[in-house]
C-alpha cells in the first residue's frame, strides 16, 4: 500500500516510523510519503490560509496550495505505477471511522491523507477531487483537535495492521472489537496471560479447561456483557433476532427488557426516561 500525507507539520507524523507501522515500512509493505504543504506556496510567508468568506473567527486553508500539492502527488504516484488513489480527509464533520471502514481502506492500494489545520480546507478542494477519485471525509470521534495529523496516525495504524503480513499472527485481529463475524458490533472482552494467579486474583477456570467450545462461548458472553454496559448504543443497533438465549439472559441480568412486540430491547436508562 502507498500512503501519502500532506501537512504543514510533517514532523508530527514521526510515529509512523515506529512499532508495527514502522516495521511494515521497513519491510516494504507500506510505502509512506510525507509532504510539507508549504512547498506549494509561492509567497515569502508561505501562506496556506486566509480569512473565511462570510466572516467569522479563524482561518481557512487555501485552495491553491492544496490543489497544486495533490496534482503533483497524484502525477508522481501514477508515474511510479501506483493506481487507485483514495483521498482521506480527517474532519469532525465526516463519517465515523469504524473497524468496517478500516477494513475497506485496507483493501485500497493508495491512500492520500489531507489533515487540515485552522477551520479546515476550502470546500472546493474536496468537491474538485471528488470528481476524479473517491474522497472519504472521516471523523475519529465527536470532538475537535488542533489539527488532523493525530487522526491520520489513528487511521493509519488501524488500517496498516490489517494488511497481509503486518501482524505476526494473521488471526490476531479476528477477535478484535467490531471485527466482522461473531464480534460485529461488539467490544472485545477481557484477556488474561500468565501467571494464573496474581495478588490473589485468578483467571476464569474456563480458560484453563481446554474446551474450545466453552471458551468461545465465554468470550462471546463477556464481549456481549461489556458492550451492553459500555456501549449500549451498539446493542440497540443489533437485530434482536441475532440474540441467542444466553444473550437475552445477559441483557435481562443487566436490566434490559424487550419491547412488547419483542423486536427491540430497551436499555435501563431508556426505560427510566
Amino acid at each position: 500500500m502507498r500512503l501519502d500525507v500532506v501537512s504543514i507539520f510533517p514532523e508530527y507524523l514521526e510515529p509512523l516510523n515506529v512499532s508495527l507501522v514502522g516495521k511494515a515500512r521497513a519491510r516494504g509493505q507500506l510505502d509512506v510519503h510525507l509532504h510539507d504543504l508549504r512547498q506549494w506556496t509561492y509567497d515569502r510567508h508561505n501562506t496556506v490560509d486566509d480569512t473565511p468568506y462570510g466572516g467569522g473567527p479563524g482561518m481557512v486553508m487555501k485552495t491553491e496550495p492544496w490543489g497544486d500539492a495533490l496534482d503533483q502527488i497524484m502525477a508522481d504516484g501514477y508515474e511510479t505505477g501506483a493506481q487507485g488513489p483514495v483521498m482521506v480527509v480527517p474532519t469532525p464533520s465526516g463519517r465515523p471511522f469504524t473497524q468496517e471502514l478500516a477494513v475497506e481502506l485496507s483493501q485500497r492500494p493508495w491512500l492520500i491523507f489531507t489533515p487540515a489545520r485552522y477551520e479546515g480546507i476550502d470546500r472546493r478542494v474536496m468537491d474538485e477531487y471528488a470528481t476524479r477519485i473517491p474522497v472519504y471525509e472521516v471523523s475519529i470521534g465527536d470532538y475537535v483537535l488542533a489539527g488532523g495529523e493525530a487522526a491520520v496516525l489513528v487511521i493509519t495504524e488501524a488500517v496498516a495492521r490489517l494488511l497481509p503480513g503486518v501482524l505476526g499472527n494473521a488471526e490476531s485481529h479476528r477477535d478484535d472489537s467490531f471485527a466482522p463475524g461473531a464480534m460485529a458490533n461488539l467490544l472485545e472482552g477481557p484477556v488474561y496471560t500468565k501467571p494464573p494467579e496474581w495478588r490473589g486474583r485468578t483467571i476464569p477456570d474456563v480458560l484453563l479447561s481446554g474446551h474450545h467450545g466453552k471458551i468461545a462461548r465465554w468470550r462471546r458472553d463477556e464481549a456481549f456483557r461489556r458492550t451492553a454496559l459500555h456501549r449500549p448504543d451498539l446493542i440497540e443497533r443489533c437485530d434482536p433476532a441475532a440474540f441467542d438465549k444466553k444473550d437475552r439472559e445477559i441483557l435481562s441480568m443487566l436490566g434490559w427488557a424487550p419491547e412488547p412486540d419483542g423486536r427491540f430491547w430497551r436499555r435501563p436508562q431508556a426505560m427510566e426516561e
